[in-house]
């Protein structure tokens, strides 16, 4: 089981019920997305509790502060591109997490660092 792919399913099936907080498995991939989506402010506060991280939903007001998503690059099926083919979200309303030699960022942090990588998925 891709447990990115299954983290990032349960963030949206917990903002479609109005959920404050989801569990999900850990590992080191799936904790760097979500610390990006924290950083980027989709997300709220996320917390280890033994194998399972704890990510609090954020939303404005009612409204949740993830439209949509979706997973690009998965187990099956890699998505790689050169750091001149990265996408462009919704021209740049939303943003693109890339799997890089440097780390885990967004498509815009890629792009200054002149790096590509591994398109993981497309959040707006």
């Amino acid at each position: 089981m891709d447990t990115t792919t299954d983290a990032l399913i349960r963030i949206k099936n917990g903002y479609l019920v109005g959920a404050q907080s989801i569990l999900v498995k850990y590992s080191k991939l799936t904790l760097a997305v979500l610390k990006l989506l924290q950083k980027e402010g989709y997300l709220g506060k996320v917390d280890k509790k033994g194998n399972n991280l704890e990510v609090q939903l954020k939303y404005n007001g009612r409204v949740p502060s993830i439209t949509n998503l979706k997973r690009v690059s998965r187990p099956s099926l890699r998505i790689y591109k050169g750091v001149n083919q990265l996408p462009k979200v919704m021209g740049g309303l939303g943003i693109a997490i890339i799997s890089t030699p440097k780390g885990v960022m967004t498509d815009v942090d890629a792009r200054k660092q002149n790096v590509g990588g591994e398109v993981l998925a497309l959040v707006w």
